[in-house]
């Protein structure tokens, strides 16, 4: 060609995989996709395009690059082509020229479907008028003989039977999402995923990672995680540090403390000061504890203990004593010699004898704080990632240290403070009642995930209608515990508390007859996980009940939530996936998770999502908890997570599952798939946003329905 063309070569095995970057670019751009594309064994050949990196030339066009490739396949086969932006558009307009019988697959990145589009983008990003678009249409005419069709339409044809993959993000400022869509539907063969959050570099570690270059499936969600799951952590977190804040344990300590500082300090600055790293320092124990004992067990070892039958009945057995302690019949505290190691350093001077003080805090306030503590890290380490621990723990000591900072700074709100007395134990009672509550749920959680069907729904909301009954007897003063204060009338307050505890206990008792009970959605057994099924008398509504009975169901399905009727076994799943020729919908879950409940009976239970999961897929709900115990031929030894583990239960078949092949361990997350295991879809996990559910099984359905045209 008399110029020359740079190439990297990276030798490996005799399959040749070719790296096309895009504009005002050049091979450098592949830097992080290419030690997880050095793994596939392959030799790499990096090409840098016309005008670009260290190649020769003066001008730049997408039919000069695909001659800069068709030159280097020469002297290197390519069996697998890699392009970003116009150098992917490059790698299918060379295939479509030269028809290379070597080429099996083809990975295009944020690629545009039509010339027509390039020349629009770089008139649009000149601001150039459209004179010179249509010279460029001339000149690709006159210089390389492109008919119109090939200049404004998709090149790549439809009887392609080289597989790929096409990835685009939505957000995609540079290449409209919707050339990823026109090349997608005139290229059977590929898998098409979107991305959100990557732009159009799609130069992203997890995006590399996550694509199987050998067999060009996407195996976990491209997308980058969404903030909701930690905005609500941190907002629970900081509504549990709330609450501490109204305990005796704690609520007595912040005109103590402040007063300390303002006192102490030579200066009202001096003061402020203080207290402000004081609040800064529970902030920070408070997150290093959170952190510490999730990197001790592991973000997914967390996720896990939560669905563990043992660590469930321990807390149940846990919350019952600290509800007891609550309500007066004893208390709980940390061993003295401990606490008073550390309240001695907490009188050295500086910042470490504040630090002391804020540490000194967090033990004697254990006994109020660590049931909050404990709940909100179980349910933080459900994330699988230790973000949720972070915003968790940060929401919690954020709302406990902000009294400290703003009493400091404005210290004459310390009177407008209501001073300490019984109605601190009032609200230590009202805790005590809340924690027997919660513990019912750790209790349940046992029950379900053994289906030992003793705590079922009817029995679960029995022990609520009595607690939160006798809370509202509580608050209206109609008994006392023994270190209650002699109380002549019932304040405003308390009455509504009442008021609302009686309404809700009332709610409660229709469940007993089959009742959704939507509000609680999640914490009481499942609608299904009843003495009474049909309900009492068969009386039921048929909120739950479906079309089809369990009789006329094909072999190995079964009604499942809401009566939807649903296979548990995956490779069951497939198989009649292939028989009918519908998408899977693939719904991780467990026995003992809320969020899952909370899906099921906030979205599934809508007619029309009800109706498509029944009717336009196959659902496998796969539960990941569940302790029944696999046959012997099934039982088989795998490397998980750099260890040799036996998979015993069926729980643990569908955890390896997902955690190796959708790499997570969140419940619930949704895919859509097909019986050859083809993804249709990012993954899906809770949100209570029908539409946006509808949505997301809309676009699966349909990119399901394009690939089989």
């Amino acid at each position: 060609m008399g110029k020359t063309i740079q190439t990297y070569i990276w030798k490996g095995n005799e399959t040749v995989l070719f790296l096309i970057h895009g504009w005002e670019s050049n091979s450098a751009r592949w830097k992080k996709a290419l030690p997880y594309i050095l793994k596939s064994g392959y030799t790499i050949v990096a090409i840098d395009a016309p005008a670009h990196g260290l190649s020769s030339g003066k001008d730049f066009n997408a039919h000069k690059y695909t001659e800069f490739i068709n030159h280097v396949a020469k002297m290197y086969p390519p069996k697998i082509l890699i392009g970003h932006s116009i150098g992917g558009k490059a790698c299918l307009h060379y295939q479509t020229i030269h028809k290379n019988d070597n080429v099996e697959k083809i990975v295009v990145l944020g690629a545009p479907s039509d010339f027509k589009a390039i020349f629009e983008n770089y008139v649009t990003l000149l601001g150039l008028n459209s004179k010179v678009n249509s010279g460029l249409i001339n000149y690709y005419k006159e210089n390389f003989n492109l008919s119109n069709k090939e200049i404004e339409g998709s090149l790549f044809s439809n009887e392609s039977n080289i597989k790929g993959l096409i990835a685009h993000d939505i957000e995609d400022k540079v290449v409209a999402f919707a050339e990823a869509e026109k090349n997608a539907k005139a290229w059977q063969e590929a898998i098409f995923i979107e991305t959100k959050g990557l732009g159009h570099s799609m130069n992203d570690e997890e995006l590399f990672k996550k694509i199987n270059i050998k067999d060009l499936k996407p195996e976990p969600t491209l997308q980058k995680k969404s903030n909701t799951t930690y905005i609500s952590l941190f907002i629970a977190g900081f509504l549990g540090g709330l609450l501490a804040l109204l305990t005796p344990c704690v609520f007595p300590m912040i005109p103590m403390t402040v007063s300390f500082f303002t006192k102490q300090s030579k200066t009202k600055a001096a003061g402020i000061r203080n207290a402000i790293i004081y609040s800064i320092s529970i902030i920070i124990i408070y997150i290093l504890l959170g952190l510490g004992v999730t990197l001790i067990f592991g973000a997914d070892a967390m996720n896990n203990l939560a669905t563990n039958v043992w660590f469930n009945l321990a807390f149940f057995v846990l919350l019952v004593v600290f509800g007891i302690s609550f309500l007066g019949a004893f208390e709980i505290t940390l061993p003295s010699a401990f606490i008073n190691k550390v309240d001695a350093k907490s009188e050295k001077g500086g910042l470490i004898g504040i630090f002391f003080m804020a540490f000194t805090l967090g033990l004697v306030s254990f006994s109020c704080t660590g049931p909050i503590i404990g709940t909100l890290l179980v349910q933080a380490a459900s994330t699988g990632a230790l973000a949720g621990p972070f915003f968790g723990m940060f929401g919690f000591s954020l709302a406990l240290a902000l009294p400290f900072g703003l009493f400091a700074a404005f210290p004459g709100w310390l009177n407008s403070l209501p001073k300490s007395g019984g109605w601190l134990n009032s609200v230590k009672v009202v805790l005590g009642f809340l924690e027997l509550a919660l513990a019912m749920k750790f209790l349940s959680n046992a029950d379900l995930v053994y289906d030992a069907m003793i705590i079922t729904r009817e029995v679960f909301l029995v022990s609520w209608i009595v607690i939160f009954g006798l809370l509202g007897a509580y608050l209206m003063g109609w008994f006392k515990l023994a270190h209650d204060s002699e109380m002549k009338f019932v304040s405003v307050p308390r009455l509504m508390m009442a008021i609302i505890t009686f309404m809700f206990t009332f709610y409660l008792i229709p469940g007993l007859w089959g009742a959704p009970l939507s509000i609680i959605n999640g914490f009481p057994p499942p609608l299904e996980y009843t003495e009474a099924p049909d309900g009492f008398g068969g009386t039921k509504s048929n909120i739950n009940s479906s079309n089809s009975n369990s009789s006329s169901l094909p072999k190995h399905m079964h009604k499942g939530p809401n009566g939807i009727p649903a296979f548990d076994d995956y490779y069951f799943a497939l198989d009649y996936s292939k028989k009918v020729g519908k998408p899977i919908m693939i719904d991780f879950t467990g026995k003992a998770c809320i969020n899952c409940r909370k899906m099921e009976a906030e979205v599934w239970s809508n007619p029309e999502v009800k109706r498509k999961l029944a009717e336009d897929f196959i659902l496998v709900s796969l539960y990941v908890d569940k302790k029944n115990e696999l046959p012997l031929d099934l039982q088989t030894e795998v490397l998980w997570n750099g260890s040799s583990r036996k998979l015993k239960s069926v729980g643990d078949r569908w955890s390896y599952l997902q955690n190796t092949k959708y790499q997570s361990s969140t419940q619930p997350q949704y895919w859509i798939i097909d019986g050859d295991e083809n993804h249709f879809s990012d993954s899906s996990s809770y949100d209570s946003d029908i539409d946006k559910y509808i949505e997301w099984l809309d676009k699966g359905l349909g990119k399901f329905k394009n690939k089989k045209k």
